[in-house]
């Protein structure tokens, strides 16, 4: 109780003032009480402190490491303009715009496999982004066609990380699972995959879904 009093007190005490925004308030306001939970119930020690901040750091250096990795990919990419060009080259081909989403739908499916969904998004929207936007979608307009694809996109890549055979995530939930073999962790997945999939699928032909919050 006295640490989620303290919690609330530095929340809002920073918050009013201009200190930090909702998300950073409540971190702010956590890190007290958690830290004081932990070290007086005794399941915080000093050495299990320093793992956790070096893990941490370990977490933070690869984002921000593929986070420099995208960004400087992205000037490659504005110098060369290779997705302007992929963009009127995949136009040019007369494909319908319907098979060119399926293509990019299974791209992401594959790297699902390999990659996390962070990596999946900052490497492939500055490619598929262009192309997209060149095609007719139901006679969507830019803004709402922009929407579509980053919401759909969005919902393929964390799909691709629970599809079979090599699901990221099923890995590390099969890893926490001890008692559960591999195979009955993706049978156990795939109800919520099959609900994925009419989910793509309404998202794809009607778009209106993802767009309802624009007419609000």
């Amino acid at each position: 109780m006295v640490a989620a009093s303290r919690s609330s007190q530095v929340f809002l005490i920073r918050w009013p003032c201009g200190r930090c925004r909702g998300l950073r308030g409540s971190a702010t306001g956590d890190i007290p009480s958690t830290t004081s939970i932990a070290w007086r119930s005794g399941g915080l020690s000093k050495r299990g402190f320093l793992e956790c901040v070096y893990g941490t750091s370990q977490a933070t250096a690869m984002i921000f490491l593929i986070l420099l990795g995208a960004d400087i990919m992205n000037v490659f990419l504005a110098l060369t303009q290779m997705p302007a060009e992929l963009a009127k080259w995949v136009v040019g081909l007369g494909l319908s715009p319907l098979l060119v989403l399926l293509v990019i739908i299974i791209i992401y499916l594959i790297l699902g496999c390999i990659m996390d969904s962070l990596s999946m998004i900052m490497l492939t929207i500055p490619i598929f982004f262009p192309i997209i936007m060149g095609m007719d979608f139901w006679g969507l307009d830019p803004e709402g066609k922009a929407i579509w694809f980053g919401i759909l996109s969005l919902m393929v890549v964390e799909i691709g990380l629970i599809t079979p055979p090599v699901g990221l995530n099923v890995f590390i939930i099969s890893s926490m699972a001890k008692d559960t073999s591999m195979k009955d962790t993706f049978i156990g997945i795939i109800p919520f995959l099959m609900s994925d999939i009419v989910r793509i699928a309404l998202i794809v032909f009607v778009p209106s879904i993802a767009l309802i919050a624009l007419k609000l």
